[in-house]
């Protein structure tokens, strides 16, 4: 069933079992987990494709955009990805065993490191990067811009409010593991 008639169905269903009650923030919040759930799985086919998840998709953009020639530090690395999910390392680990990603291990202390895109993952990037986004526009065609404009704009005030009132561990898990998430970064 799609949402729309859904979102009726299940309206007119809470009206015939309590007409007093408001249910409209319950169809508010299962429109935005439908929507959630569509525009993932489409990001996620595509990554897919290929060979990439979320995560690691956000990781490879985060170092694209984010880090300074001799890379990130871990830490550093996981402050910037947009996508929370499985441990840092874990994330790092797989790129680099794909060739994405380089591990510099900094000479001073073994345990620190700094992570860089190699020139296959900066090349991956480059050319995944206007397919992922042309996706991203059709993905948002349905709104023209001053639409997608009050979208972004709505979306940012209610995640800072749902943020500053979740505990620190919460607003991680919020996100989602994986975020099941876009990757976008």
């Amino acid at each position: 069933m799609r949402t729309s008639a859904l979102l009726r169905q299940v309206s007119s269903d809470w009206r015939s079992v309590d007409p007093t009650l408001d249910a409209r923030p319950m169809l508010q919040v299962l429109t935005l987990t439908r929507l959630g759930a569509q525009v993932q799985a489409r990001l996620n086919d595509y990554l897919h494709r290929e060979g990439l998840n979320a995560a690691g998709w956000d990781l490879l953009l985060t170092l694209y955009r984010s880090a300074p020639a001799p890379g990130l530090h871990p830490a550093q690395l996981a402050d910037r990805c947009a996508v929370n999910g499985p441990a840092i390392s874990n994330r790092i680990a797989r790129l680099e065993a794909r060739g994405l990603i380089i591990r510099d291990v900094t000479p001073q202390d073994r345990r620190a490191a700094r992570v860089r895109l190699s020139d296959a993952g900066r090349a991956q990037v480059e050319r995944l990067l206007p397919a992922f986004l042309a996706l991203e526009t059709e993905l948002l065609s349905a709104l023209d811009e001053t639409e997608r404009t009050v979208l972004t704009t709505l979306g940012a005030r209610l995640l800072d409010s749902l943020e500053a009132r979740a505990p620190a561990q919460g607003a991680a898990t919020a996100v989602g593991s994986d975020r099941q998430a876009a990757g976008r970064g």
